[in-house]
């Protein structure tokens, strides 16, 4: 730092989640001077709060679990889901990067993975999908090999955790779900909540970071081994553009504005707009007024870069089928008195679970993924005062599986009926009079879904009937893991809300990354990843992880692409001795 109102540095990545730690610690690999810079307090972003799922076909790993993909089934795929938005050289890119990407990542830093043997893709009936190789998680993490930079991890996010104890994707789901029926899950759930308690009481928090916070807590130790400045509450305030480039950024830190020279230019991956609301009232025909929406992504997600890229003359591409990752969302009141925001993954698939509108209806396979559902009931509520819905089941389900924030037995479930968060009736009836649905419509629904179900069949939605269903059902359940009939009273509600969990429409990019002026020209030295980007899926929500399977590819590719141009006349860089 030449003065203290000044910084140089060969790159400069704005943001630090998943997209912007890997450009980061890519670029800082291959040998460039790398600062990041942060908004928030925390680096993480939301990928520490997400489920840490990575969607990156023909990968090494899936080839050492037996799966038989290719690039050409992959393409078909993507080709069938992005429909009239599919963008043959940014997927091109994508496939070729991403087996690169998890390589590089395994073999020099501290990141690593897990595969489940099956996960399939979101519509795996289509062509090109697969019943499983695509999608990987983090493996857990000890948060202690972060030492004092273990407080300023972005925390995961409370609705997905218990007692404070985040939950694996994976078997710690398994187990605990399984805990009052299996007696090896019991113990298996002893032993995880008794070293969760003992390490809260004694370190003051658990020490196993999983799904997403795992996988930021590895990203963050790889940048911190390789001694990566990260700015914290430091927002960017202004592009700098000179000689028909971008060079910088106007920084705010510690109420000082900061101009940062970055020589081979800057990168953009700072999140998204899911929390701007004057943009979700442009982007989101549910949300009139830019309010009718809620997201559990990071607060910070405002927008901020795509200002920025907007005051450049850019213009934000905004022709996708969706604008965002929709994902249904219950409002909660948390033990401590403060609102969260619970997504809705899993449990629309279990047994004896029917979402309805107001008028008491179905409108879906309660069973599709988060995105088709919203997708569904924005549809149903065409028309109506408020775009929403509800989660119904019975007692013994509700029991059994839990319903958004509410626990399976043993755990209380007094906290969410006092707050208003479930409701609950004896009867349909009085289920359907304290939630304001249609009681006629809600009991015909349920007499004509339970005649189906009792012969686990769904006539009117197909719910069970397909792979991605029957993956998040339970399977222990038959002759349909996702069909129960809704019979033993009380019965209980959920009000469903519409959400996301990350923005589609974004920067417009070419294949290197390189931020496109209107007429389609790069911006010489802007660069966009992440949701800061416009997503590759074409509007569209192919499997889990497709957000931070594209966010870990084009950090990689958008820094090994940057650290081999000439800039100034300065020499592409070289890979540093390891």
């Amino acid at each position: 730092m030449s003065n203290a109102k000044e910084f140089h540095c060969d790159l400069l990545v704005v943001g630090t989640g998943a997209a912007g730690m890997s450009a980061a610690v890519t670029a800082a690999h291959q040998g460039l001077d790398v600062l990041m810079i942060e908004k928030r307090n925390r680096f993480g972003g939301t990928a520490a709060r997400s489920g840490g799922w990575l969607w990156i076909p023909c990968t090494k790993l899936a080839q050492a679990y037996g799966h038989d993909d290719s690039p050409e089934a992959a393409k078909t795929y993507l080709r069938h889901e992005g429909g009239s938005s599919y963008n043959e050289a940014r997927v091109s890119a994508f496939l070729q990067h991403g087996p690169q990407a998890v390589d590089f990542f395994l073999q020099n830093t501290a990141v690593d993975f897990e595969m489940p043997l099956t996960f399939p893709d979101y519509h795996a009936e289509a062509p090109g999908a697969m019943q499983g190789g695509r999608s990987m998680v983090a493996k857990p993490f000890d948060a202690r090999e972060l030492g004092d930079n273990l407080k300023h991890l972005e925390p995961a996010l409370p609705e997905l955790t218990v007692f404070g104890m985040m939950i694996g994707s994976g078997k710690d789901i398994r187990h605990l779900m399984n805990a009052t029926r299996s007696l090896q899950s019991a113990v298996y759930a002893a032993k995880r909540l008794s070293k969760h308690f003992w390490e809260t009481l004694t370190l003051g928090r658990g020490m196993l970071l999983t799904n997403g916070n795992a996988l930021m807590g590895r990203l963050a130790k790889s940048a911190l081994d390789k001694n990566i400045p990260i700015w914290r509450s430091s927002p960017i305030q202004a592009l700098i553009y000179e000689n028909e480039r971008v060079v910088g950024a106007k920084v705010k830190k510690e109420n000082q504005i900061i101009t940062v020279y970055a020589d081979r230019g800057v990168v953009l991956a700072a999140g998204g707009f899911s929390h701007d609301v004057e943009r979700r009232k442009a982007n989101y025909r549910h949300a009139p007024t830019g309010k009718e929406h809620w997201s559990p992504t990071v607060e910070s997600n405002t927008g901020d870069t795509f200002r920025l890229f907007e005051a450049l003359g850019g213009k934000i591409d905004s022709h996708l089928a969706n604008a965002a990752a929709w994902s249904p969302v219950s409002l909660t009141t948390r033990a401590d008195g403060s609102h969260g925001v619970m997504p809705h993954f899993i449990d629309r698939a279990k047994p004896g679970v029917i979402a309805v509108t107001a008028k008491g209806q179905r409108f879906t396979n309660e069973a599709n993924s988060y995105h088709d559902y919203v997708q569904a009931m924005i549809k149903a509520c065409e028309g109506e005062s408020e775009t929403c819905s509800w989660l119904i089941c019975d007692h013994p389900t509700l029991r059994r599986y839990g319903l958004g924030s509410v626990a399976p037995f043993p755990l209380p479930i007094g906290r969410h009926l006092k707050s208003g968060y479930l409701l609950k009736g004896a009867t349909l009836e009085a289920l359907a009079s304290q939630a304001g649905i249609d009681s006629q419509g809600l009991a015909k629904t349920v007499a004509a879904f339970n005649q189906g179900a009792i012969s686990g069949h769904d006539p009117a939605f197909g719910k069970g009937s397909k792979a991605y269903n029957r993956y998040q059902g339970d399977a222990l359940h038959q002759p349909n893991p996702c069909l129960k009939a809704i019979e033993r009273g009380p019965f209980y509600a959920v009000k469903i809300h519409p959400g996301d969990i990350g923005t589609y429409n974004g920067i417009p990019v070419d294949e290197h990354c390189r931020a496109l002026a209107e007429d389609g020209t790069p911006i010489a030295g802007l660069y966009a990843i992440g949701n800061d980007a416009t997503s590759i899926m074409g509007g569209n929500y192919p499997g889990a992880g497709i957000t931070l399977g594209p966010a870990l590819t084009f950090g990689y590719a958008v820094a090994k692409y940057i650290a081999g141009q000439t800039v100034a006349g300065a020499e592409p860089l070289i890979k540093k001795a390891s």
